[in-house]
């Protein structure tokens, strides 16, 4: 750095007046206190390539490393002590970022396990009592013992079946081969594109008197057991279903219908694979069907019984109201201050949670670290920013789903979209989902982000080469935070993610030694996720004009229309359907070609910022259009009408769950009313489609 010459200066001419002295200290005294606590903006604020060039490059392994250490330290299951001091780590980080932050508070009915034991009594007369828990490898404190949250408590002496996978397919083709199901306890491996949920309620049909599911994991870590919650009937707090549970507000009773239904009525409990294997080994009975036994991992199950071995199974559970905390920072926008970009992750475990979900909270620490660096050079986005830490997602997306009922107004009218990580890192392979208007910000996003497993390409090139747009998942499902968001509020999503499953999930093993050793050992794809995340969201929080491309949706809603035509009855029309898509398509390339308009005529105008916002506002509006207010039939709740998921879990169809609950068998009726039934839904998406082109072009009918 090169130096100046130093000149002697005369400071004062003549003796300084006392008075003068006085005045000039004080104003410096004064300058200096708001120079330290009111720093100045540099005057010339970051252009956007510079703020996404900081951002990337202020990435930080280690910073990510640490992070996740920290929050890993303990079990913080929700609704427990050591959970509120993981809220209290978050909070602090923000506060200690400088960054305006919230805590808000719900009651919630958590459910906990008192006791529990399981024992087979084999023909030989010989008996084993199995340990149900994991030994301890971490030198920690014990985590909770393996259960299923909301289980009700029961005990069962009873003869051991096998039943594959739990699907309903699964028990049809035991009746088929006469294998009596009815009284025993039914044993399910996990997998096969259903939830433990499905499972439970499924083996509840086929009249089994309790159910025990194991994971089959890996040959290293076969003593782990997958916990897991059993809710069925919708997401949220059962005691305030459709309304934000809040401290004095309304709560329904235990024994009321509405919560009564939620539960199970047989008891359950996830069980180890090398526990599972003990009793799989020693049935008799029928064989092992030929094609169960092709993906069956252990080679000495021969038979599927019912029996002779007999399982003595106890469980006891709890039901308590808790206090769960939902942590927010906030970072206000300075121009559209009212209008909000939500990145969400849930903060509870089951046990230590190195994976899920703390993989992707130390990515929303390490966002929030950034962010904080841009702050200090200037930069304030456009748009309000609002980084949220969910609690109790582990029992039903209890924490973000009461957040969204309390506030659904606003999100509805000023949410601009809402970005998910639950388990940022699971393993290799980049995964995400989205709402369709989002695809195009999506793949151009992880064109600016670096492969961790492929040294001097970017994401999207091994992506692409992997089917590209096809891989892109649709957010149907409800199994994270993006549900209440999508199918409640029609708030567009994203659910980014590395890896798609990991062994130890849901168990005692889920902790920093596993993900150090064989998850994400340098950090890496934690970093690419933290990149993709915080660029989605300042693309989202500082383009004037939002960056929805609604030619995706109208594609997508076209590819749904031509799948359907394939499996319905020829006497079902799909003109609705048809008739509505091509409007929609219509009306997303006017958008289209407005905003590429607008675009070129960015500037100070007056005019042209009220277009931009006019623009804007019917970006915002459209995904509300695929909102019903009568929800799905017998799942109000569920308001989203192109997606959200069916109540038959084989349906083939995850789009369109009205249409697919109409066309699924588990509801008796006759051929007359089904098709009447289809027909109906059918109209009801038309017209949910017709709303979406009618907000996207601001016209009124």
């Amino acid at each position: 750095m090169s130096q100046f010459p130093l000149k002697s200066v005369t400071a004062f001419t003549a003796k300084p007046n006392p008075l003068a002295t006085f005045v000039a200290i004080l104003v410096l005294g004064v300058v200096g206190f708001y120079s330290l606590h009111f720093p100045l903006r540099k005057s010339a604020p970051l252009d956007a390539s510079r703020v996404r060039h900081v951002f990337i490059s202020s990435s930080s392994n280690s910073t990510i490393s640490n992070y996740l250490r920290a929050l890993t330290a303990h079990p913080h299951l929700a609704g427990t002590k050591p959970a509120s001091l993981a809220a209290r780590y978050v909070l602090s980080h923000f506060a200690g970022l400088g960054l305006q932050t919230k805590t808000v508070k719900h009651p919630a009915l958590l459910s906990y396990p008192v006791r529990s034991s399981l024992a087979a009594h084999f023909s030989d007369g010989a008996s084993e009592e199995f340990r149900l828990s994991e030994p301890d490898r971490s030198g920690s404190e014990a985590v909770v013992a393996p259960y299923h949250a909301y289980s009700p408590s029961g005990s069962v002496f009873a003869r051991a079946v096998f039943v594959n996978y739990g699907r309903e397919e699964d028990f049809r083709a035991l009746a088929a081969a006469g294998v009596a199901v009815e009284g025993c306890v039914a044993v399910a491996r996990g997998g096969g594109g259903v939830g433990r949920g499905a499972v439970v309620e499924a083996a509840e049909r086929a009249g089994a008197a309790a159910a025990v599911v194991f994971g089959e994991g890996g040959d290293t870590w076969r003593e782990g057991f997958e916990r897991g919650h059993v809710m069925r009937g919708g997401i949220g707090d059962p005691l305030s279903p459709g309304w934000g549970g809040v401290e004095g507000g309304e709560s329904l009773g235990l024994e009321d219908s509405e919560v009564l239904k939620r539960f199970p009525k047989i008891p359950s409990m996830p069980l180890s694979a090398e526990a599972a294997e003990r009793i799989l080994a020693s049935l008799g009975g029928a064989p092992l069907p030929s094609d169960w036994r092709a993906t069956l991992k252990s080679s000495k199950v021969r038979n599927i019984g019912p029996g002779p071995t007999r399982l003595n199974f106890t469980y006891q559970g709890e039901l308590k109201v808790a206090t769960i905390e939902n942590v927010f920072a906030i970072i206000k926008g300075h121009e559209e201050p009212d209008r909000y970009v939500l990145l969400g992750n849930h903060r509870d475990a089951w046990t230590y949670g190195a994976v899920d979900p703390n993989s992707g909270t130390a990515a929303l620490l390490d966002i929030a670290r950034r962010y904080s660096i841009l702050l200090r050079l200037g930069w304030t986005p456009r748009r309000t920013i609002i980084l949220c830490s969910w609690d109790a997602e582990e029992f039903g997306m209890i924490g973000s789903t009461e957040w969204v009922e309390q506030n659904l107004v606003n999100l509805r009218s000023n949410a601009v979209a809402y970005l998910n990580v639950d388990c940022a890192v699971q393993g290799p392979g980049f995964f995400a989902g989205s709402t369709p208007q989002l695809d195009n910000l999506l793949l151009e996003v992880i064109k600016k982000v670096k492969d961790p497993d492929s040294e001097g390409k970017m994401i999207y090139e091994n992506w692409a080469a992997a089917g590209g747009n096809s891989n892109i998942q649709r957010l149907s499902r409800v199994d994270s935070d993006f549900a209440p968001f999508v199918q409640h509020a029609g708030v567009p999503s994203i659910d980014v993610y590395y890896g798609k499953d990991y062994p130890v999930y849901h168990t005692a093993f889920d902790s920093y030694n596993w993900m150090t050793e064989s998850g994400d050992p340098f950090f890496q794809r934690h970093v690419a996720v933290t990149g993709i995340w915080g660029l989605l969201a300042l693309r989202l929080a500082d383009d004037s004009i939002i960056p929805f491309n609604y030619l995706s949706y109208a594609d997508q809603l076209q590819e749904y229309s031509n799948i359907l035509s394939n499996l319905l009855d020829k006497r079902i029309s799909l003109h609705p359907l048809t008739a509505s898509t091509q409007e929609f398509a219509s009306a997303a390339k006017e958008a289209n070609d407005e905003s590429k308009k607008l675009a070129l005529q960015e500037t100070s105008d007056r005019f042209v910022d009220m277009k931009i916002r006019a623009l804007n506002d019917k970006l915002m509006l459209t995904e509300k259009g695929f909102l019903d207010v009568d929800g799905l039939k017998g799942r109000e709740w569920f308001k989203h009408l192109v997606f959200g998921p069916p109540s038959d879990h084989e349906s083939k169809l995850d789009f369109f769950p009205g249409i697919a609950d109409s066309m699924s068998g588990m509801v008796k009726m006759s051929e007359k009313e089904r098709l009447a039934a289809i027909q109906h839904e059918i109209w009801r998406v038309a017209r949910a489609i017709q709303r979406a082109a009618s907000a996207l072009r601001g016209d009124l009918a």
